[in-house]
């Protein structure tokens, strides 16, 4: 079914879901529809992974699929992910298109063999005769109390890896349109998705659809600052952006949708703008997303930048285990409105 994206991003700027005619459903429904419409339309996918098959599905996204589609697509599997990534490596180098669920990222590092070594370096090995059209999906484990092994965001430790696409959604339209096309992809696609954004609802077009990747969205107008992020660091930015509104601070707030491939274009469109750029991101500051977005503005941009580029995400350190640490370690709007006060402030002349 066709779909004005220009509409539904014209959503995302406004931030009010309530402006466009239509359902409005949750983030985990969109990624349930998605998956659905992705084996329906290639008879040549298969979804596994740990408990994917269970009553209640992986967080919800694939109840229903196994009695759906048979135990042949949509199968549990053992914890042997190096094992289980190779199957999907091989698989998909045959032609079909597996779809692995992974509960966290943190597993993830079990199969770093697998996808660092054959899946993301099939396709150049042999000249561009096979494909690895496979899609590896986790979502981001935080939550109260999931401590140092439960909570990682690894993202930035994909970022320098050739032949690996990194999706990661901050909306429920785009948490379908990205995933249906990452299966239809020919290449090797990471979504780590978030818990924190399971619940959230917007509006969803019905039917199939895709979103491109490497191409950003603004979800704020503004003239003092750009801020740029992916997924909930994203709707954080965005809560920064509505309070500082008030004290008359105008942000563009940019959703990049996808860190590999980055939308530089539009980075820097809005940087020349406003002189000015934040950086938020769910991993770590140091060699992750914060610092290669700051570097190639800085490398590609450096001519309008007015002052030195900021960026906040998680400190060298891994995640605590108790709740009020996790408030001390984990960014929030709060914090992240502070940065914007501080860095428009300095603009205006200490307004």
């Amino acid at each position: 079914m066709a779909w004005d994206e220009a509409l539904v991003n014209k959503v995302g700027e406004e931030h009010h879901a309530a402006a466009v005619e239509g359902r409005i459903i949750d983030y985990t429904q969109a990624l349930h529809e998605a998956v659905t419409l992705a084996l329906e339309k290639y008879p040549e996918a298969f979804l596994l992974g740990q408990g994917v098959d269970d009553p209640s599905g992986m967080f919800g996204v694939t109840r229903g699929l196994a009695e759906k589609f048979g135990e042949s697509r949509i199968f549990d599997v053992p914890l042997s992910e190096e094992g289980i990534t190779g199957i999907c490596v091989g698989a998909a180098i045959a032609g079909m298109r597996p779809i692995n669920f992974h509960n966290r990222p943190d597993f993830l590092l079990l199969a770093m063999n697998q996808l660092i070594a054959h899946a993301s370096k099939t396709h150049f090995l042999d000249n561009g005769q096979s494909t690895v059209p496979m899609v590896v999906w986790a979502a981001i484990g935080r939550g109260w109390g999931s401590g140092a092994q439960h909570s990682q965001a690894i993202q930035g430790l994909l970022l320098g890896v050739p032949g690996l696409k990194i999706v990661m959604p901050s909306t429920a339209a785009d948490a379908k349109g990205l995933f249906l096309q990452a299966v239809a992809d020919n290449n090797p696609v990471l979504i780590f998705e978030h818990r924190w954004l399971m619940k959230k609802k917007g509006p969803v077009p019905e039917g199939y659809y895709t979103t491109a990747f490497g191409k950003g969205v603004y979800r704020r107008r503004g003239k003092d600052l750009t801020i740029v992020g992916t997924s909930h660091a994203l709707q954080l930015a965005l809560q920064a952006a509505d309070e500082v509104a008030k004290e008359g601070f105008q942000t563009d707030v940019i959703d990049l949708r996808t860190l590999k491939p980055l939308d530089e274009q539009i980075i820097f469109e809005s940087v020349e703008k406003t002189g000015r750029l934040l950086v938020v991101d769910t991993g770590w500051m140091m060699g992750g997303a914060c610092a290669e977005i700051a570097c190639v503005v800085a490398e590609k941009s450096f001519h309008s930048l007015k002052a030195p580029v900021r960026r906040l995400g998680l400190p060298d350190v891994p995640a605590p285990a108790g709740y009020s640490l996790e408030q001390i370690y984990y960014p929030d709007a709060g914090r992240i409105a502070k940065v914007i006060r501080e860095m428009c402030q300095r603009k205006n002349g200490g307004r």
